[in-house]
């Protein structure tokens, strides 16, 4: 970024202005917490500035120093120049209201699961009553650490198979104080034997081989583990469908996310009841299923299930 532009611009509202400007003639791809420009040059300046993500808009004509914005330009140029995702840049993310750590080792938290751990996953629990809950594929821990902070009586697992998420979700664990989280490694559900939960869920990988390929260079920080799952995206969610009635109460419940393959899954289990969520912006392809409709459907889904790698 020029020195002609640091020396036109002023107030926090001409750098988010500038910013997205330059993001939106850049060409970036926008999808990691922030679906567009504005958003991510506004997590950008106050990033910068220790300012707040609700900071009140009679503050946009605040002026920044010369250093700060020095500061806010080479973020910007990094933006552009490197593709960072906003979130590594700044090293935390924004998910459920809460503030996490977010860095190469797991996915940028973004689920619309969120807006369920918000609202106590109702109607969808049906006010059933929750003691154990577990966040498989738990990546960063957002997941795990949002359903504990909302629900303190809940005791919350964490799983999942790779090492530096874990490290990364216990990063998290330690600065937002979720004391009645466990995380542990797991792939899928090998290492939970003899656990059971009345609430599992699961944000797992889901993006097809074709897709993944095809992703543009921003997602190509993020571990490709967490993204990666064969030719329809349901290499993994066939087996936690397989697999979740052995942890799972008698009444318990799944929620999980499959993204854009909830077509391929639904032609695959046309019979079974899978109830997709709405959220406010509309349907974002989560489904919430009882464990006894997964029991009735078990040998179709165990016989899928088998044939994938």
């Amino acid at each position: 970024m020029t020195a002609e532009a640091a020396a036109e611009l002023h107030t926090i509202i001409d750098f988010i202005r500038f910013g997205a400007s330059r993001f939106n003639a850049a060409g970036l791809t926008f999808g990691h917490s922030y679906d567009n420009a504005l958003d991510e040059a506004t997590q950008l300046v106050l990033h910068t500035l220790h300012l707040p993500p609700d900071l009140g808009p009679a503050y946009g004509q605040a002026r920044l120093t010369a250093a700060e914005k020095t500061q806010v330009l080479a973020l910007f140029q990094r933006r552009i120049d490197e593709r960072l995702p906003v979130a590594y840049l700044t090293g935390e993310a924004w998910f459920a209201g809460l503030n996490f750590r977010s860095d190469a080792r797991a996915l940028v938290p973004r689920s619309p699961i969120a807006e369920l751990i918000e609202s106590g996953f109702e109607p969808w629990l049906g006010g059933r009553e929750v003691l154990r809950a577990l966040d498989l594929c738990t990546g960063s821990g957002c997941i795990a650490i949002a359903m504990a902070h909302y629900n303190p009586g809940w005791q919350v697992d964490g799983t999942d198979i790779s090492e530096d998420a874990l490290a990364l979700a216990e990063e998290n664990r330690e600065r937002l104080l979720a004391g009645n989280v466990r995380l542990l490694q797991s792939n899928l559900f090998d290492g939970l034997s003899g656990e059971h939960y009345q609430l599992i869920v699961s944000n797992p990988p889901y993006v097809t081989h074709a897709e993944t390929d095809a992703l543009p260079r921003e997602y190509s920080y993020e571990p490709e583990l967490g993204l990666r799952a064969g030719d329809d995206g349901l290499d993994l969610v066939l087996k936690i469908l397989r697999d979740a009635p052995l942890h799972l109460s008698e009444d318990g419940l799944l929620v999980c996310e499959v993204g854009e393959s909830e077509h391929a899954l639904v032609a695959l289990l046309p019979d079974v009841e899978f109830a997709w969520i709405e959220f406010k912006v509309g349907q974002m392809g989560i489904f919430a299923v009882e464990c006894a409709e997964l029991i009735v459907h078990h040998p179709r889904i165990r016989e899928l299930a088998g044939a994938r790698a």
